[in-house]
């Protein structure tokens, strides 16, 4: 009897070492395809005829879009628990269709990165959610599932550049194809019974109690005008790095040490938070923010704007964990879930449309210069703001 309860434990036990990690995996390809796509996007629409500001306007839109869709989503996991089915349409949608960047057509141009976009927005929190539960299934912690991610993107953005640097900027949708295929391997042997299950909070409900919270309205206001500075390095920074003179290659390297800054400062962000509190630690990684485009702003040489990556840790990495970890302790278990969906609407999607849209239009009028100059002023009235809540929460 004793040796059949053993071999049941061990069973189970390697069902869900398996499970966690086809996860891993599915991370480390993800940001792998992410990686070694996304920062170089912009530079292939320039060179398919596109402006910068007629880039940002795209990319708002496409933003828009997926806050649109993001009900529809809902429907179909929480509703109809269609969660795999969804992150496979999120990996081989995008996957197949970004071919289509090479047609220099307008209007396709457009609706490829719609139908991307739309897609695309999903599959984080969707991941999230297997991550979650398998994390907690095999006793370990999201953070060493999510890392991954982390990794995948640093060497996606690396080797990207150098293979950019040898076969050119049309050839970008060769890796992504390939990375989005393997993590849909691995999304396909993934069990079912780690799909999340139907919740009971109202999404309306919850929505207009939070926005009565004039403590919640501030903090959604300083995260706004703090992450929609982010646009420069996700969408226009290779852009920038290239007029100042830089190549494809060591843009590579330099959005390796951005990526791989993460790591640690995730890692760490929990301990920072015990020591110094959320407001703090959210002023901390504002006041990065702040460093990081004033110096690419004072200084727009290529080596210095590699160099300043090793900001991105500190400043992405600390605010997001800082932000995520206060929206849970500020709204409570019953507003949790809502809370944070209406953080990720502010903080990545209106964020997002508002970067794009300012940002493409100031790297289009003024150059990189101006660009970087008001996205210190943007993360400096953002620190400001989140000083105000640190006061008013006494």
């Amino acid at each position: 009897m004793k040796r059949e309860l053993g071999i049941i434990r061990f069973s189970v036990k390697s069902k869900e070492s398996e499970v966690l990690l086809k996860m891993r995996g599915l991370y480390l390809f993800t940001g792998l395809a992410g990686g070694s796509f996304n920062p170089y996007v912009t530079s292939l629409l320039v060179h398919q005829g596109m402006s910068s500001q007629a880039i940002g306007v795209m990319m708002a839109f496409g933003t828009l879009l997926a806050i649109l869709f993001q009900p529809l989503w809902g429907i179909l996991v929480d509703r109809y628990q269609r969660t795999r089915l969804v992150l496979m349409l999120t990996l081989i949608i995008p996957g197949t269709i970004v071919y289509f960047y090479n047609l220099r057509w307008l209007m396709v141009i457009v609706l490829v990165y719609s139908l991307y976009t739309i897609f695309q927005s999903t599959q984080t929190p969707i991941a999230d959610s297997y991550a979650v539960r398998a994390a907690r299934a095999a006793g370990t912690s999201f953070g060493t599932i999510r890392l991954f991610g982390s990794v995948g993107t640093a060497l996606g953005g690396y080797f990207g550049g150098m293979y950019l640097n040898w076969l050119g900027v049309t050839e970008l949708w060769i890796p992504f194809l390939i990375f989005n295929l393997l993590a849909l391997a691995l999304v396909i042997t993934i069990p079912t019974s780690v799909e999340r299950r139907s919740t009971s909070v109202t999404f309306s409900q919850g929505i207009r109690k939070l926005l009565g919270n004039k403590v919640f309205l501030l903090f959604l206001a300083g995260c706004f005008l703090v992450n929609q500075t982010l646009t420069a390095f996700n969408s226009f920074f290779v852009l920038t790095f290239q007029m100042a003179g830089g190549s494809f290659s060591w843009s590579g390297i330099a959005l390796l040490i951005a990526s791989i800054t993460s790591v640690p400062a995730m890692l760490a962000a929990s301990r920072v938070l015990n020591k110094y509190g959320y407001e703090k630690t959210l002023m901390l990684a504002s006041v990065a923010y702040m460093l990081r485009w004033a110096i690419q702003w004072l200084i727009p040489v290529p080596g210095v704007m590699i160099g300043v990556q090793a900001l991105h840790g500190l400043s992405f990495g600390f605010f997001y964990i800082a932000a995520v970890e206060y929206v849970a302790s500020i709204t409570g278990k019953e507003l949790q879930a809502t809370g944070q969906s209406l953080f990720n609407m502010v903080f990545v999607g209106l964020g997002g449309i508002a970067g794009n849209l300012l940002n493409g239009y100031l790297l289009e009028t003024g150059g990189p210069g101006l660009m970087y100059f008001a996205c210190t002023v943007s993360a400096a009235v953002g620190a400001l703001l989140l000083y105000r809540v640190k006061a008013v929460s006494r």
